[in-house]
């Protein structure tokens, strides 16, 4: 669902015919400018088009060295998980349902984490006891 930038390549004939919807991708009115690796690929798989996975593909990039920067990059992928699976939901029934169970992990995973979260606070909150169970779960 996600062809990853530094590691993809893409036919040029199939990017120009999705230049236009690319470059103005517009989320909640206002431009986007995260995730796009993620729509491209969302794109190219509504158009039509299927990726393939190159196991013996070599590429370099660059990634955060500080737990802020790591932390910034993985909210921004976590907003774009979220925004393009909204693109993609009518994929999911033609792809793997492999694919489609990640989809749906991707999704889910975050917010069950959020709810437990709450539940442990709102135990510790209410019955003043530590929430051993709710901070087992999520450590595993």
């Amino acid at each position: 669902m996600c062809c990853c930038g530094p590691c993809a390549m893409y036919r040029r004939s199939a990017l120009l015919l999705l230049l236009d919807k690319y470059e103005t991708q517009l989320f909640r009115g206002r431009p986007s400018d995260f995730g796009e690796d993620r729509h491209l690929t969302i794109l190219m798989l509504n158009a039509g088009f299927r990726t393939e996975y190159v196991p013996d593909a070599i590429a370099a990039t660059v990634v955060p060295n500080s737990m802020g920067a790591y932390l910034r990059q993985q909210l921004r992928w976590a907003r774009s998980t979220f925004r393009d699976t909204l693109l993609a939901l009518r994929l999911l029934p033609g792809l793997d349902r492999y694919l489609t169970l990640d989809v749906i992990g991707q999704n889910l995973g975050p917010l069950l984490l959020a709810l437990s979260v709450l539940t442990g606070l709102a135990q510790l909150a209410l019955t003043a006891t530590v929430p051993w169970s709710t901070i087992l779960m999520i450590a595993s």
